[in-house]
């Protein structure tokens, strides 16, 4: 059996939470963790579009390509309007992590698809814009909730196992991808 093998059951597993519910010490994790669910959802909205999305995107074993449209527009770059197909493994990844946090509240987008232009025009102005970043790739979000704190989100994300969680407290967001398994930040 695969690494990648492991790491797609971690992610679909989480989806058999629909009916069970989840302190935010993630107490019942394991439970999230076993069998596969019907439907996948993801609900966000975007501060700089003023856009919002809540969405049924999978259902019996297959991803609904008009939905998959919908998120990729969605999770444009909101800078230059340039639009990519969003890697499902990365929705998928972020629906779970919403799953096993039991909240209601959409992810606020901060980021998402990233055009080059846009990368290199952040990365003149941070040192935490990576040269590579997976947000050109279609393969990255940064999310925040209200009510869930960066270690908890972030927490939800990493029991996943299927992808990068960067915890950026002192900016209130985790980032999330579908990346090699790896956490960092504070």
């Amino acid at each position: 059996m695969t690494n990648t093998t492991l790491t797609r059951r971690a992610v679909l597993g989480a989806f058999a939470a629909t009916t069970l519910t989840a302190a935010p010490t993630f107490s019942k994790a394991a439970g999230f963790l076993r069998g596969s669910g019907d439907i996948r959802r993801i609900k966000m909205y975007s501060g700089r579009t003023g856009e919002r999305i809540d969405m049924i995107y999978w259902i019996e074993g297959k991803y609904i390509k008009d939905a998959l449209k919908e998120v990729n527009h969605f999770m444009r770059d909101w800078r230059t309007n340039d639009v990519t197909s969003i890697d499902a493994r990365t929705i998928d990844i972020m629906a779970a992590a919403h799953n096993l946090m039991d909240v209601s509240e959409p992810y606020m987008l901060l980021s998402g698809y990233r055009s080059p232009k846009t990368n290199a025009m952040l990365r003149s102005k941070s040192r935490g814009v990576a040269k590579n970043s997976l947000h050109m790739k279609g393969q990255a979000a940064d999310l925040r909730l209200q009510s869930r704190s960066v270690t908890q989100m972030a927490k939800a994300a990493a029991i996943c196992k299927a992808g990068g969680v960067g915890r950026y407290s002192s900016s209130n967001f985790v980032h999330m991808d579908c990346g090699p398994v790896r956490t960092w930040g504070r």
